[in-house]
């Protein structure tokens, strides 16, 4: 498996703090809400979810099955492509919503990519994920991530290793949506079950950085 090459990699050229794992349940269905920073948010967050005992499912873009090497990581892994147009963002939210019924972990960046703020906050989240949630009544366990844009930057495909950075990875409470779960939720539920999650995702991280977002930040 390819986090098992890369994880002594990343032992010996990064420090990890790594918190929350008792949020995070054993068995049965969960969603994993985080963050997104760099693409080595996925590795990062793999490490965190293995550590807790659990085997993580992402979505991500279906054109890293296009990608040799990739494309065997997502298979082995199998992993939810996510192809550009509604129908087929519609079969990867069926196939999502299978895999937490089947009792799987599913991580989910609600952002739907890399954060657009250079101060690192997140940004406005997209429904998918809280449609999820609510459809199955899953738990929606927050994760924040902070560190992995120092060692692989956007726009980067090599790694700064020498700078050794800290990676967090920091898992909350699940986010309590029992008032908004039913098979077909409105768009103002939508909202305000993603609005919960990406609230949740900032208040970690304001506990990991330290600091508090400015006012238009996601959550603040």
């Amino acid at each position: 498996m390819a986090i098992e090459v890369i994880a002594p990699l990343l032992a010996a050229a990064t420090r990890w703090r790594l918190a929350g794992h008792e949020h995070v349940p054993r068995e049965g269905g969960v969603l994993l809400a985080g963050n997104h920073l760099s693409l080595a948010d996925p590795i990062a967050v793999t490490l965190f979810t293995q550590t807790a005992g659990r085997v993580p499912r992402f979505f991500a873009m279906a054109e890293l099955w296009k990608i040799p090497v990739v494309r065997r990581v997502m298979a082995s892994g199998r992993h939810i492509p996510v192809h550009r147009g509604k129908a087929s963002a519609l079969h990867a939210f069926r196939d999502g919503v299978a895999a937490v019924r089947e009792g799987e972990c599913v991580v989910v960046f609600p952002e739907g990519g890399l954060t657009d703020r250079p101060d690192g906050w997140p940004t406005k989240g997209k429904t998918g994920l809280a449609r999820m949630a609510l459809t199955t009544g899953a738990p929606v366990v927050p994760v924040a991530c902070w560190g992995t844009h120092e060692l692989l930057p956007e726009g980067r495909w090599l790694p700064r290793v020498w700078r050794r950075p800290t990676l967090h990875v920091v898992a909350g409470p699940a986010v309590d949506l029992s008032d908004l779960v039913c098979e077909r939720p409105s768009a103002t539920q939508l909202r305000e079950a993603t609005e919960r999650i990406m609230t949740s995702i900032t208040d970690l991280l304001v506990e990991v950085r330290g600091r508090t977002p400015p006012a238009e930040a996601m959550g603040a």
